[in-house]
């Protein structure tokens, strides 16, 4: 079974995994957060080649090369706005970790890097967001379990590893 694990850290400068995840949004243009930081540091290429993927749906993933970035691929995923809960919330996330470990299986992606999706503009609480991520990753590493050598969280600040920490304790 693959190794989960967190760790602090700016996830554009993770050169351990073969992919990271960008935690984008409809458009894939770039944006705020986690997005835009991705965007300026992949360089220009990375707007280019996602100007051709046509956009992506809450819940989905497409993939795209890394560029400036030191990973060879970047997954793009779409979390939830959270909104209270009642409109599938919870299972659009659960589907970004889901949908993102599938098209790195199909890319021989045997590393890859999360961010913590959904939580910061989107609102999605953090403890509830850690524990969809954790629970979606281990049911898939079960039903999967030579897929991934690595499956890492990188993530900001104190408070999110923490989060992601004690999910993944369970």
């Amino acid at each position: 079974m693959g190794m989960l694990g967190t760790r602090l850290g700016d996830i554009t400068e993770t050169r351990d995994a073969d992919a990271i995840v960008n935690a984008a949004n409809t458009s894939l243009l770039g944006g705020g957060g986690v997005d835009g930081a991705i965007h300026r540091a992949a360089g220009p290429g990375l707007l280019e080649e996602t100007r051709t993927l046509g956009g992506c749906e809450t819940g989905d993933a497409k993939i795209s090369g890394g560029y400036d970035l030191p990973v060879d691929h970047v997954i793009h995923t779409v979390g939830p706005v959270w909104n209270g809960g009642d409109n599938n919330e919870e299972a659009l996330l659960g589907s970004c970790y889901a949908k993102s470990l599938e098209v790195a299986g199909k890319n021989n992606i045997r590393r890859i890097a999360f961010p913590s999706i959904s939580t910061g503009v989107y609102r999605f609480p953090l403890d509830k967001a850690a524990r969809i991520a954790a629970d979606t990753v281990n049911e898939y590493l079960e039903k999967h379990p030579d897929a991934f050598e690595s499956v890492i969280w990188v993530l900001f600040d104190e408070e999110t590893k923490a989060a992601y920490d004690r999910a993944i304790e369970g």
